[in-house]
């Protein structure tokens, strides 16, 4: 088969589809891959480096669409690439279109096969493409959050952790899945005061045993998350449910009552956000402010560490990106359920329930799908 990497397009996004190494596996299984010139600038890898691991190197995105079969991305397509896309091609990236309308008919529109690594499934029910960016969304976040705390950046002017006789920051994590965990880890070792909040109790008694008591975990209701997030210096928000968009958890009527310069950290914005006030940012201008409460939304947070951010995902997409080179995208598709749950969009359809009622558009599972 041939697989296409093009240059990640977003704005500040310095990520790449394939490391040279995943490349490497890819012509050695008997594939060709191509790949846009300097698209590995952000992780270092250079177009001799991909040379070296067998890809083609070409000087335009156009030239990698016409000619590859498989297209492999981190980021959600632009406009301008959903109008590259064609019925042949099939589309592995992430997608999170439950909160993006305009791309979803625009990849209805280009009749490819579009799989989402967000929406992939393993044989326990978690989410495995997700998990490495949900790893490294959580570690950054709780970065985030200390450093926007810094009254130079119109924060509270607090440190994370105190210092003896000054006590440290309160953190209220809304959600207590990978990314939660994470930032919670991450606010714990700065020594903070921190506090999970999910509505799975058996999740909070691991967390309690995997941190030793070292955190607080609260059980989430309305009410319960507007008396701590009053308290709190940061509120990081971390809910996911798998293709939908995030639940509003926080609304503009309760940022009246938390302390001026407190931080909101929204994980998840690339699903529309779990704040009311909620909206994508970018890492050259991350924060705005709404009534004296400070937002950092960056849609692509993990794009600003891309080499960690790239290796850690091919560990995890790697395998799929084999299958489908090797089998075909229909037949990888009816082999793997896993992988089936990836599929968003296909033959002009929305082939995901969830995403399909997300948006109010038509669900259709193809013919062709066991």
């Amino acid at each position: 088969m041939i697989i296409g990497v093009p240059k990640e397009i977003k704005a500040e996004e310095h990520r790449v589809g394939l490391t040279p190494e995943s490349v490497s596996e890819l012509t050695r299984a008997g594939h060709k891959v191509i790949v846009e010139t300097n698209a590995g600038t952000g992780i270092e890898a250079s177009d001799a480096h991909y040379e070296a691991a067998g890809a083609s190197i070409v000087a335009t995105a156009d030239a990698v669409f016409e000619q590859a079969e498989l297209i492999v991305k981190v980021k959600e397509p632009q406009a301008v690439e959903c109008a590259r896309l064609k019925p042949h091609h099939t589309l592995f990236t992430y997608l999170h279109l439950a909160a993006d309308k305009p791309q979803a008919e625009a990849l209805m529109k280009s009749g490819a096969t579009c799989i989402a690594y967000e929406t992939v499934t393993d044989r326990n029910g978690r989410l495995p493409l997700l998990m490495p960016m949900s790893q490294v969304a959580g570690r950054m976040a709780t970065q985030a959050a200390a450093w926007a705390l810094q009254r130079t950046i119109r924060g509270r002017g607090l440190l994370m952790g105190g210092v003896p006789g000054v006590a440290p920051a309160k953190v209220v994590i809304l959600g207590g899945g990978v990314s939660g965990t994470h930032a919670a880890e991450m606010a714990i070792g700065m020594r903070a005061d921190v506090t999970v909040f999910d509505r799975h109790m058996p999740r909070l008694a691991e967390l309690d045993v995997q941190f030793a008591g070292a955190l607080k975990t609260a059980y989430s209701t309305p009410a319960s998350v507007e008396k701590a997030v009053a308290e709190a210096d940061v509120v990081i928000g971390a809910v996911l449910i798998p293709g939908a968009s995030a639940p509003k958890l926080i609304t503009r009527d309760m940022l009246k009552t938390m302390k001026p310069g407190a931080v909101l950290v929204d994980i998840a914005i690339d699903q529309g956000g779990c704040f009311e006030t909620s909206r994508p940012t970018t890492h050259s201008d991350p924060i705005f402010e709404v009534d004296g409460i400070l937002h950092y939304c960056v849609a692509n947070m993990p794009g600003a560490v891309p080499r960690t951010s790239t290796y850690a995902l091919n560990n995890m997409t790697l395998p799929f990106t084999l299958a489908i080179a090797a089998k075909g995208a229909k037949k990888a598709l009816n082999d793997d359920a896993h992988l089936a749950e990836g599929l968003n969009v296909a033959d002009g359809f929305i082939t995901y329930e969830t995403v399909a009622s997300d948006l109010g558009l038509s669900y259709k599972k193809p013919e062709w799908l066991n």
